[in-house]
Formats: structure tokens, sequence, C-alpha cells
């Protein structure tokens, strides 16, 4: 497919770094049919402009960073390479020891973000900030060098981003979910971003089309309007999964020659999904479908056996990262 035009460059934060206004998601990478298929998207995107790689140390036990350090061999300069660190409350040695094991898997010697993943428990802030903590693992990082910028993310509750925003942390980047039915119920766009913007903050966007896109599937919206509205909010990259090259055919088409949609064009779509603002296109905020296992197994909370990443947890007895054979 011919490109239309160039993906937009957004400034991050306070910084002179400039990212792709449109981001790859880590997790889906590794759902891709395989390794062979993931380089090609790789490929594609950074030829396209696509430059924001997002990841995460626990994705699929590892094998989405093992993916992405071998799809981004000989590319790792032209990228700016994001991966999430999976203590979730746990001490600092955990962060920095986790630290190396993804460096190791993405085959490089610095990330230019790591954020905490997943904050989701109203305890999550003050387990993170108290001595000892996740937040010392970031602030030791930086300052080896290991890493350019830190922030958190988490998909859960607005309440608890604004928490961690409090702990005074200097963050650089917080990661949440932004699309047309977030601005109605337990609304990251209305109660975080406007902070961020407050404080010189990166706002990185993810889960645009609602995580496995139900209201696209629903036809109450349409992939494109879903992934235009999300890019017109205040953000340095909307990041979105992508397996499959005829979704990133579909997303790079949005993207590149990107123009915002009007106040008018926005308001539209959130009054389409007042109606729904009860969570059932973002089952992230309200189940425990979305839920971590790590975290909840952490705060000694139940699994939901029937999740993904649950039945990926069973066969595994710790996150190696190792290879993984190509899916059949």
């Amino acid at each position: 497919m011919a490109d239309t035009g160039q993906i937009p460059r957004r400034q991050f934060g306070k910084t002179d770094a400039q990212l792709s206004a449109l981001g790859l998601g880590g997790h889906h990478l590794g759902d891709a049919q395989d390794l062979e298929t993931a380089k090609r998207i790789v490929d594609r995107a950074i030829d396209a402009g696509v430059n924001f790689f997002d990841n995460c140390w626990e994705y699929h036990r590892g094998k989405s960073e093992v993916w992405m350090g071998e799809c981004l061999k000989g590319k790792r300069q032209q990228v700016f390479l994001m991966t999430k660190v999976c203590t979730h409350g746990r001490d600092k040695d955990l962060a920095l020891k986790m630290l190396n094991e993804s460096l190791n898997r993405l085959q490089t010697d610095h990330l230019d973000l790591w954020q905490i993943h997943g904050v989701s428990f109203e305890n999550d802030p003050e387990l993170f900030i108290r001595p000892n903590g996740a937040a010392e693992a970031l602030t030791q990082a930086k300052k080896e060098g290991k890493v350019r910028f830190v922030g958190f993310t988490g998909h859960k509750d607005p309440k608890i981003h604004l928490a961690m925003l409090n702990t005074g942390f200097p963050f650089d980047a917080v990661q949440m979910p932004l699309n047309p039915f977030d601005c109605t119920f337990r609304s990251f766009e209305q109660q975080v971003l406007p902070e961020l913007q407050k404080r010189g903050i990166a706002a990185l966007g993810m889960k645009p089309l609602g995580g496995f896109a139900p209201a696209i599937k629903e036809g109450v919206v349409t992939a494109e309007e879903s992934l235009r509205y999300a890019m017109s909010l205040p953000v340095a990259t909307t990041i979105t999964g992508i397996e499959k090259m005829d979704v990133l055919e579909q997303n790079l088409k949005i993207a590149q020659g990107f123009t915002p949609m009007s106040e008018q064009q926005m308001n539209e779509l959130r009054n389409r999904g007042r109606q729904f603002a009860d969570g059932r296109f973002e089952m992230y905020k309200v189940s425990l479908k979305y839920d971590n296992p790590e975290a909840r197994l952490t705060h000694d909370f139940p699994l939901d056996m029937q999740q993904k990443e649950v039945k990926e947890m069973m066969q595994a007895t710790e996150n190696t990262g190792k290879p993984f054979p190509p899916a059949k």
C-alpha cells in the first residue's frame, strides 16, 4: 500500500524527544502468527514512520520482548523503545533484576522509557513510593543511564493514577486508556489528562479501540472513528495493538497525514458513547478479565482461570524470557 503522508511527530512532555502519533503495542505483537510475521509488521511500521514501540516484562511470559528484540536488530536507533516493570508493589531489587532481563531480551543496553506496569489497586501508590520500593529502582536506573525516562501505566481507575502523581515522584510519562467511551465513565480523559498537561508530563494513550474492539464489533463506532478520536487528544502518542499486517495497514492509513477531529466531531462521539457509560466496552475497568495475574497474586487476590495470561502462567513456572516456538 502506498503511503499517503507522514505520521505526525509530537513532543514527549518537557523533553526534546519526538514520538510518532501512532505507537505499536507489544502485547499484540506477541500474538502474531509467528516471528517472521512480527518482523514484517515491525519493518513496515518503522518504514512508515512509527517510532514508538511499547512492551512489558511479563507480556506472554517474556515472549513479546524476545520477539521485539529480534525484530529490532539493526534498527534500535530508529525507535523510541519502552517496556514496563512488573514488581506490582514488590522491592527495588526485583525491579532492577527485571530491568536487566528486559534489556537482555530486547537486545539493547538502554530503554528510552521504563514504566511501572498496571497500577490497579488502591495501595499501589503507597507500595511504589515506600523506602526500597520501585520508585528507588526508577531513580537508580535513570541515574545509571539504563533508562532515559520513567513513568507508570494502568487502566483500572483514574483515582489511582492521581494518587500516583500525588506521591510527588518526578514522572516523565503516564499511560492510560483513552477512547470515546472513557470520556463518560471513570474518565482518564477528564480527570488525569488535564493534570498531566498542567505538570508537563507526557500523556500516552492506549486502548483506543477498547482492548479487543468490542464497540466496533457491535457496530457502535468504527475503528477509524475510535483511533482518530484518541489521536486527537493532547497525547504524545496513541498505542494500539497490531498482530496482523492488515490491521497495521488500516492504522497507518488513519495515521499518515492525520488531522485532528473537530471538537464537534469529538463531542458527537462522546454523546454516542454516553448511553453505554457502564463499562461494557471498557471491561478492563470493571472486571478481572484484563487484570494482570502477577499483580493479583502479589496482592493475594483470586485469578480468572479463563484469562489467556493466566493459562500462559499455568504452563510456565517462571518468566525466563527464553524464545518461544512460532505459533502454528
